[in-house]
């Protein structure tokens, strides 16, 4: 009975201790959050957020609520595990994204090389790092594609099927 009176006592005794918050000065205000920087004069290196984001499934679907759901096949994360999406930085998309965080992992697309030109897309890729690279090397040849062209639409090409067909026949006919 006495050991039930002095938590009570104790109980009672922490609910009625109020907290001083005290306002350290020299805070930079931001939108939403005061910033403390370590020394006076120390600045923040200039940074400019990316334009995009990719965004990578880590998490599986199957378990999770509707509406987490309803998030990742929105942003078209709903198929693969490790599917990935490239979405813009818009705050739209970022509060989908910090609803399902927890599911998918986030990397900003860097342009390490500058971006490419109108029409200059063949020579990219975008590595798992999320640098989106412009390398002439990765350029396909004009003439190149216009022989594949030219190739599948050949009509005399023997494609998989026919070859099913042609490889069954003579299986069974023993030639």
């Amino acid at each position: 009975m006495l050991g039930r009176t002095v938590r009570n006592t104790v109980r009672l005794s922490y609910s009625q201790i109020r907290t001083k918050t005290t306002r350290w000065p020299g805070g930079i205000k931001y939108h939403g959050f005061t910033y403390y920087p370590r020394f006076p004069d120390e600045k923040d290196p200039p940074y400019e957020p990316t334009k995009l984001f990719m965004v990578q499934r880590v998490k599986p679907v199957k378990g999770n609520p509707y509406w987490d759901k309803k998030l990742l096949k929105e942003l078209r994360l709903d198929g693969k595990q490790n599917d990935i999406a490239i979405v813009k930085n818009i705050p739209e998309v970022n509060a989908k994204l910090w609803k399902i965080k927890h599911l998918v992992k986030i990397t900003p697309i860097q342009c390490p090389n500058g971006l490419p030109e109108e029409g200059d897309y063949d020579g990219t890729c975008l590595t798992p790092f999320g640098e989106f690279k412009v390398s002439p090397r990765l350029k396909v040849d004009p003439e190149k594609i216009a022989a594949t062209e030219e190739f599948v639409k050949d009509k005399r090409r023997v494609d998989g099927e026919t070859l099913r067909k042609l490889l069954r026949l003579k299986w069974l006919i023993g030639w």
